[in-house]
């Protein structure tokens, strides 16, 4: 049995204590809070005891195997260094993809010392898109594809909007406009004295939306951003390609989902992961998927291959 924690209770946790309910190989045996938050969302923790701290945990269940990071992506490097540090193997969803690449050298480095193993990334883009990017590339090495977000709300937008100075509640909505491209709409409920026209530049200004059209609107109160959005996404990947003499090889993925869902339920397979790993951080894409599953190796390849 993996013994998993969960740093944080917001949507991810909450649908992560839920996935992990639902596998026959681990069991969450605490999850991470604020202190002035202990004891509250009863629901939520659905039986799991919850910690202000690492160290209370560990005295009482003791240490995990696994350390599921559900915090927002700016903190990921300093929550996964600090579990890594204390000899947890982690797993997170960082999602700023221009950061990818850097995140994962220098939680690689933390990693190495600590004998761990690290998944950076482990949602359903980055994630699972990200493998499924790699196998179109690897089927036809030439050729292009266009990712397509949407439309829906975007958690990672949504929280970098909360973050802006002036802003009390926001929420990001991702609008496919074709060709791999996409505009932002903002919902934003604005502190007192803070005027639209201030904050729309400031969120302009972060990288989360310096590269996409984007449109910021005010709303009256969080309870108004309810009736602009939902947790729904989804993603439309096409790759038009080919090789050698062989070209118009056409390849298409769709799915429409629940966001958060299955983001925790990619999560919870990435904790599963992590520790048939060798210490080190990784991405999706070096992750063997027979590593993902419940289940011994070769019961699977008869399942599956």
């Amino acid at each position: 049995m993996i013994n998993v924690a969960v740093s944080g209770l917001g949507n991810l946790g909450k649908y992560a204590i839920e996935a992990l309910e639902s596998t026959t190989d681990m069991q969450c045996v605490g999850v991470i809070r604020r202190p002035e938050s202990l004891g509250t969302r009863q629901l939520d923790l659905r039986g799991v005891p919850d910690f202000d701290s690492a160290e209370s945990m560990e005295r009482a269940v003791g240490k995990p195997d696994v350390m599921i990071l559900c915090c927002p992506s700016r903190k990921v490097c300093e929550e996964a260094e600090f579990y890594l540090s204390r000899g947890y193997n982690t797993v997170d969803s960082f999602d700023i993809h221009s950061e990818i690449s850097s995140t994962v050298k220098r939680v690689h480095e933390f990693a190495i010392k600590a004998n761990r193993a690290s998944i950076i990334s482990a949602g359903w883009d980055p994630g699972t898109d990200s493998v499924l990017r790699a196998y179109f590339e690897a089927m036809a090495p030439v050729g292009t594809t266009f990712t397509n977000f949407g439309r829906g709300r975007s958690m990672g937008h949504s929280v970098a909007a909360k973050a802006i100075k002036g802003v009390k509640d926001a929420v990001s909505i991702t609008i496919p406009m074709g060709g791999g491209r996409h505009s932002r709409l903002v919902y934003v409920v604005l502190e007192s004295g803070e005027t639209l026209s201030a904050v729309t530049e400031r969120i302009k200004a972060d990288n989360y939306f310096a590269h996409d059209p984007l449109q910021v609107c005010e709303v009256a109160d969080s309870q108004a951003l309810e009736f602009v959005s939902d947790a729904s996404h989804g993603v439309l990947l096409e790759r038009t390609g080919g090789f050698g003499s062989v070209s118009n090889q056409q390849f298409k993925f769709d799915m429409r989902i629940n966001n958060p869902a299955l983001t925790s339920q990619i999560l919870v397979s990435c904790a599963r992961a992590v520790t048939r790993m060798a210490a080190g951080a990784y991405t999706m894409i070096d992750v063997p998927p027979v590593h993902l599953l419940a289940g011994e190796r070769f019961n699977i390849i008869e399942k599956l291959v």
